[in-house]
Order: C-alpha cells, then sequence, then structure tokens
C-alpha cells in the first residue's frame, strides 16, 4: 500500500525548494502525495507553482492585507487540521522557518502526524534575529522526526539540541535542485538587455527585523554605490509589503541606472542572478542560489542562519551599516583578486541531488 505523503507550504521561498521535491516524490511508486499550499503569499506562490507546472491539492488562500503574524498562525493550524482529518497522511514534509511551516507542523504535531523538516538545522541562535523565523525553525525542530539538513554544520546544530543522530540526514539544499529546472544559457530579458556592457548588481531587501532604519541605510549605501560606479546597474525586485515600497520610493525611486520593479518570475530571478556581477540581499535562499553560479553574497544582515557560506568564502556578511556596505561592495568592484576568491569559492549547499536523497531516504525509512 502506498504512503501519503502530505507537503505543507506557503510563501515563494518555500515554493522554490519544495517543488523539485514534490516533482521527485511524485516519481515514486512508493507514495501518494498531497500538496497543500496555505497562500501565506499569494501571487508570488502561483508563479513558482507555474513555473514548475505544480499543482496543488489544497490551497488555504489566508492572505488578507495586513495580515499578522497571529492572524496567519490560527488560520493555517485550523486550517491544515480540517486537511489531516480528512487525508491521514502518513508523513507532512514543510520546509524551513516559515509561520506556515511552525503552524503547520503544530498541526501535524497535535494530531500525532510523523514530520520531516526540510531544510532543518539552520541557527542563529538569536530569536529577534530573523524574526519570527530563527523561533519558527528552532520550534519545528523539536517536532519533527526527520531532520533533513543542507550541511554538516546544521546536523551538528541538531545533535547539539538533543536530536537523535539517527533521525539527521545531511542532503544539500533543495534550492540548489530547483535551478537545474530554471537556469538557461541563452535566456533572454529586457532588464538584461538593458543591463548589457554594465556590472549588473541584483538587490533584495525585505526581512521584518530591517524595516525601517535598518533598510534606510543599505539604500543610502546603494546611493552611494551608483554614484560612484557609472558602470554598475542595478536590479530591484521589490517586496509587495506597502512600507517597504514607500522607503524604495523614496529612497531610491529617482536614480538612474536602478531598476525598481514587480517581484520576478521565479526563472527570470534565477537567470538574472546566473548574469549578474554580484548580490545584495537580506534573503535567505540567495544566500544558497547565488553561489551555485559563482555569484559574491553580500548578506545585508547582522546575523545569518547559514554560516557556511561565510566560512566557505561565498558569502560576506556586511550588516546593515551604510559605511560598511559600501566598503565591501567597493572592494569587491575595484580589486579584481578579491572577487574572484569570492567567486570562485565553493558552494557548501550541495549539488543539486537534495530532493533524490530525500525521496531515498524515505522509501527505505517508511
Amino acid at each position: 500500500m502506498k504512503k501519503k505523503v502530505m507537503l505543507v507550504f506557503g510563501t515563494r521561498p518555500e515554493a522554490v525548494k519544495m517543488c523539485p521535491l514534490i516533482i521527485e516524490l511524485k516519481k515514486s511508486e512508493r507514495f501518494e502525495v498531497v500538496v497543500c499550499v496555505t497562500g501565506q503569499h499569494k501571487e508570488m506562490l502561483l508563479q513558482v507553482l507555474d513555473c514548475f507546472h505544480v499543482i496543488t491539492d489544497y490551497n488555504l488562500d489566508i492572505m488578507k492585507e495586513g495580515q499578522t503574524l497571529t492572524d496567519i498562525t490560527v488560520k493555517v493550524l485550523i486550517g491544515v487540521r480540517e486537511i489531516i482529518i480528512k487525508e491521514k497522511p502518513d508523513l507532512m514534509l514543510v520546509h524551513g522557518d516559515t509561520t506556515t511551516t511552525y503552524a503547520a507542523a503544530m498541526a501535524a504535531f497535535y494530531e500525532k502526524v510523523t514530520i520531516g523538516h526540510v531544510e532543518a538545522g539552520l541557527r542563529t541562535h538569536d530569536l529577534t534575529s530573523p524574526y519570527p523565523e530563527e523561533f519558527n525553525r528552532q520550534a519545528v525542530g523539536v517536532m519533527a522526526n526527520y531532520h533533513f539538513a543542507p550541511t554538516v554544520q546544521a546536523k551538528d546544530n541538531l545533535v547539539r539540541e538533543g536530536k537523535q543522530a539517527s533521525s539527521i540526514y545531511v542532503t544539500g539544499n533543495t534550492a540548489i535542485d530547483a535551478m537545474k529546472y530554471t537556469v538557461k544559457e541563452k535566456f533572454e530579458h529586457p532588464l538584461l538587455d538593458w543591463a548589457k556592457n554594465s556590472r549588473l548588481i541584483l538587490l533584495t531587501a525585505h526581512r521584518r527585523e530591517n524595516t525601517g532604519e535598518a533598510m534606510i541605510r543599505i539604500f543610502l549605501a546603494v546611493k552611494d554605490i551608483l554614484q560612484q560606479y557609472q558602470d554598475v546597474k542595478i536590479v530591484f525586485p521589490v517586496h509587495k509589503n506597502p512600507e517597504i515600497r514607500n522607503l524604495v520610493n523614496q529612497y531610491l525611486g529617482n536614480l538612474e541606472r536602478i531598476r525598481i520593479v514587480e517581484p520576478l518570475q521565479l526563472d527570470e530571478m534565477h537567470n538574472i542572478i546566473s548574469k549578474s556581477y554580484l548580490v545584495m540581499t537580506d534573503s535567505g535562499g540567495l544566500q544558497e542560489e547565488a553561489p551555485a553560479y559563482d555569484k559574491p553574497v553580500l548578506v545585508l544582515r547582522n546575523t545569518t542562519e547559514r554560516p557556511e557560506g561565510v566560512e566557505a568564502g561565498t558569502l560576506r556578511l556586511v550588516g546593515t551599516d551604510s559605511g560598511e556596505i559600501y566598503r565591501v561592495c567597493s572592494e569587491l568592484l575595484d580589486d579584481s583578486a578579491c572577487y574572484q576568491t569570492m567567486s570562485k569559492a565553493k558552494n557548501p549547499y550541495g549539488d543539486g541531488t537534495a530532493s533524490v536523497q530525500i525521496r531515498k531516504i524515505l522509501e527505505e525509512n517508511m
């Protein structure tokens, strides 16, 4: 008899990393796959599903204007519980550190459903950064039965917290798997045409803890970089958050050589990463994705739950101080040896086979 595996996710980054796993699990004759999305993100989530041609079985469609963390938690907890009662899955797979992940795992735990945590073991050990993601990830780790850690360091974090070593599997990160489906050698796009013959920087900034003064400091550094380096152009896909959009328009809206655009389709984002000079971001996923294509990453945060990238040399943790951001970015723009050292560092987040490894582990253990 087939085992029923239910995957629950709700945001664009989760979808990017879960869709390759959905595709892989559906190849197996051992599993019946049920896909549930919560709609914590809406348009951005649907874009990713379309890119991978993934069809959902359930969509809780929880997103509303001004939703709070409490709103998301309550709606997901109740909605996922109802689906669990109906479907009776043998295993629920959740990903990473979102509020959807935390609430869905709690629903499964309450209903005594086995939980598998994809991208387990990342830690900053600071519950305020990233907020609330660090708490979410730690809490899911307490409830999970299978821990799919992307790196040895993530596994070590889990072991130190008392998780059984036999329940932890180092697989690499499914983010790298996703890029195999999306990056094309001959990809064409108007933004790439606009950036031709320039050094293109991809910028993203959206973290809750950066909204406000920290984000203003980031934007002031970006402004200085554009003024100093005439061969630099910047593409900035802006998050839907109205507060962030107001800051972007206020500080960057009138600058030349920056394109402020709507969130990109996944294939657009991945191919622009592959054609960029470097990436500046407070995102988690981009810290893993960009080094897969030899792109240095400046992490616009004071902490990162991905220290392996810093240790490997693919990431530089620059914080949100304008002067430090400008200094490190200038170093990469001025010093070719420094740039080559970062761009050629080995990506510690896997070889693109994480989804295959997770499928095989589940086939052997369920």
